[in-house]
């Protein structure tokens, strides 16, 4: 999913305003407490993390903040906040959106040439697709070119199911993952566990790298390109929190 709203934005240039951090039981989970008060969302419900690793990676962040809070340099504050306050409340309109990403999923789109990229396109992402098929039961069609190709409505329809059957933290993170990778399948192999946050990054991307090869790399898109890196990262720790 998209970043979280505005109403989020308000937190990055407040000054810091707190000592302690630290890591309570609340029902429900754990929660993240500010000088001994368990904090609450920008939509104010109780921040309430599912488990203790999920709690510690929120606290740290904020425990991290020197003179100023700097939101946009606290992922998991963020993700927490989206799943609390926004998939909470619209968990199938996430779903279909994952599964939106099933019917254009990059790794469906096979280059025509030249051929040295076609062939690093099979080797790095056949391996994927099959492990989708045999481990989560989804068929993809795959095309040569970027000409639109229709995937089978049953593919869509379970990728859904599979959102679905996410809980609220980690239905975030997927639809976050499928956001940042312009694939479904990537996003459901970080989800669970098949591949490293480094490692679907870099296959999101390999059409951009294999140009960067041939034409060398602008300064700007390689600085973009470790900011995204960082977050696929974050997401892998996430995922591993929330576990």
């Amino acid at each position: 999913m998209a970043r979280p709203s505005s109403a989020n934005d308000a937190l990055q240039r407040i000054k810091r305003f707190y000592k302690t951090v630290t890591v309570e039981a609340v029902d429900g989970g754990f929660g993240v407490a500010l000088d001994g008060r368990v904090m609450k969302t920008p939509g104010k419900a109780v921040l309430c993390l599912p488990t203790e690793a999920a709690g510690r990676m929120v606290a740290d962040e904020w425990a991290a903040q020197s003179e100023y809070i700097v939101f946009p340099e606290m992922p998991a504050t963020r993700h927490a906040y989206t799943a609390i306050d926004r998939v909470a409340a619209v968990r199938r309109e996430v779903a279909e959106e994952v599964g939106r990403y099933a019917g254009s999923d990059l790794l469906c789109y096979f280059a025509e040439a030249p051929a040295a990229l076609v062939e690093r396109q099979l080797r790095a992402w056949e391996p994927v697709l099959d492990w989708a098929e045999s481990a989560l039961d989804l068929k993809f069609v795959r095309a040569a070119g970027i000409s639109p190709q229709a995937q089978p409505p049953q593919t869509m329809l379970r990728v859904e199911a599979l959102a679905l059957d996410l809980d609220d933290f980690r239905l975030a993170a997927l639809a976050y993952a499928g956001a940042l990778f312009g694939s479904s399948v990537l996003a459901l192999a970080l989800t669970q566990g098949r591949l490293t946050g480094e490692e679907a990054f870099t296959l999101s991307r390999l059409d951009e790298a294999f140009q960067e090869e041939q034409w060398g790399i602008d300064a700007e898109a390689a600085e973009r390109t470790e900011q995204l890196r960082g977050e696929a990262l974050v997401l892998e720790r996430w995922l591993a929190a929330l576990r």
